[in-house]
């Protein structure tokens, strides 16, 4: 299964790996940010509905499926399985509004 990352989704992990690295001052976490997304992203390639589907009204959400990064639980994976590939559509930290920023850019 090929895996896809949406440009919004390297942009997250982009982000969470910098808050890690140079507002926090962790260079040994944010490494270990980065390797736990490849890894996680991996398992899910080998399991891809093992993930909680999201809960939308939105006909273009219905699909959508997360799962937390390992280690980083607060931090979840939201992507969209098909038989032979895999979209990472956002990986977002709990602590953002996470229902407005996939509501809002639901054109999946």
């Amino acid at each position: 299964m090929k895996v896809f990352y949406r440009q919004a989704a390297s942009d997250d992990v982009v982000r969470q790996f910098r808050h890690y690295l140079i507002e926090q001052n962790v260079p040994e976490i944010a490494l270990r940010f980065r390797d736990a997304v490849r890894h996680t992203v991996d398992s899910l390639r080998e399991h891809p509905l093992v993930g909680a589907r999201y809960r939308s009204r939105k006909p273009e959400l219905q699909n959508l499926r997360s799962w937390p990064v390992a280690g980083f639980e607060a931090v979840r994976i939201y992507y969209l399985a098909e038989s032979d590939a895999m979209h990472v559509i956002r990986v977002l930290h709990g602590k953002r509004d996470v229902k407005r920023i996939l509501e809002r850019g639901s054109s999946i």
